[in-house]
């Protein structure tokens, strides 16, 4: 009997060491591989639906802005600002409406309309997000005066707070805003 468990052992020691050296054989390749490494895009929506368009498109080579897509975490982690700001500017007499944000979807068609009748602004690229009655204007134009006056135009657009001017003169180089093909890069200052 002595013999027998010991021959079983035996056995089952062989069979262990032998899953256990496959095992980290495979592992160690996994890790070594690139492409086993590599992690599947981080998926990523317009959670609060916050507006987004296309202004302009006459600079076919733009880089495409970001906007206000935002990952699961990053949900989490604006979740409790974006409700105090919100509301602050309400209970500060700033606002009629109880939410900033409820501006924004009446906002962003009045910018397009605004640069659309100016007619100076075929030439360009330009995307517009609103957030709490700020609007961020990100994309490509001919010059840094074409830039300055699209601001000035969008400033004079009621209920607008704040403009954040991110547009870019030329296609080429780095960008100040985040791209939609390479979400996880920094911003440019």
């Amino acid at each position: 009997m002595y013999i027998m468990l010991s021959l079983i052992s035996t056995r089952a020691d062989h069979h262990f060491s032998w899953i256990s050296q496959l095992s980290i054989g495979l592992l160690s390749a996994a890790l070594l591989c690139p492409s086993a490494r590599a992690q599947a895009p981080i998926e990523r929506s317009n959670h609060f639906g916050d507006p987004f368009i296309a202004i302009t498109s006459g600079m076919p080579s733009c880089p495409v802005p970001l906007g206000p897509m935002v990952t699961a975490a990053e949900v989490a982690e604006e979740a409790h600002w974006r409700s105090q700001r919100g509301v602050s500017c309400h209970t500060a007499g700033r606002c009629r409406l109880p939410n900033a944000y409820l501006y924004d979807k009446e906002i962003i068609p009045r910018v397009k309309l605004a640069l659309e009748s100016n007619g100076s602004f075929a030439g360009t690229s330009v995307w517009a997000f609103g957030q709490r009655r700020w609007l961020y204007l990100q994309g490509c134009v001919a010059s840094a005066a074409q830039a300055q006056e699209i601001e000035r135009i969008v400033r004079l657009i009621d209920d607008v707070e704040s403009v954040i001017n991110e547009l870019k003169v030329g296609t080429e180089g780095p960008t100040p805003y985040r791209l939609a093909d390479k979400p996880e890069a920094q911003r440019k200052p």
